[in-house]
């Protein structure tokens, strides 16, 4: 199954099962996944923003969290682990109500028990609005059955 695929049935799952992203990000979309890559955006909407009608902090440190489990994901884990820190830097108002968004997430270390995440964030003009980073506690992520970390592994040739 290509990281792409997969990715998206690890979102279309935190959809179904989880209690905050339908109702904050349902609209995201994630557009490309390639094992430890994964690019995604959103349209900005009224629940996205703040009293001053642009796009909330919360919304972003939302996406911080998403966007990192996605990256993991993209490495062939189904289950994404739990976070143990996540870090947002805001550079920039990321833009109102209409505006879209884009992200690119990367997984930069994949351990056994700890993965370490970052992403930035984009607007329309593709000018860094924010970054974040995210650290997770994979060690049980890794009995799931549906995890399919080598398919999704780089092969290494042999007599390298």
């Amino acid at each position: 199954m290509p990281a792409l695929k997969f990715v998206r049935s690890v979102w279309e799952s935190f959809r179904a099962s989880s209690g905050l992203e339908p109702r904050l990000l349902d609209g995201l979309r994630v557009t490309h996944a390639v094992p430890g890559k994964v690019k995604f955006e959103l349209d900005i909407e009224k629940q996205h923003t703040n009293r001053l009608s642009i796009l909330h902090g919360g919304t972003i440190a939302s996406m911080v969290d998403l966007g990192g489990s996605l990256a993991v994901a993209s490495r062939g884990l189904y289950a994404t682990g739990v976070s143990t820190d996540l870090n947002v830097t805001y550079l920039s108002s990321g833009g109102k109500t209409g505006d879209l968004i884009k992200a690119e997430a990367s997984c930069d270390k994949f351990g056994k028990t700890l993965a370490f995440t970052s992403i930035k964030f984009m607007n329309q003009k593709d000018e860094v609005f924010a970054r974040g980073s995210h650290t997770k506690y994979v060690a049980l992520a890794w009995k799931d059955p549906k995890n399919i970390v080598d398919e999704l592994s780089p092969k290494v040739a042999k007599g390298s």
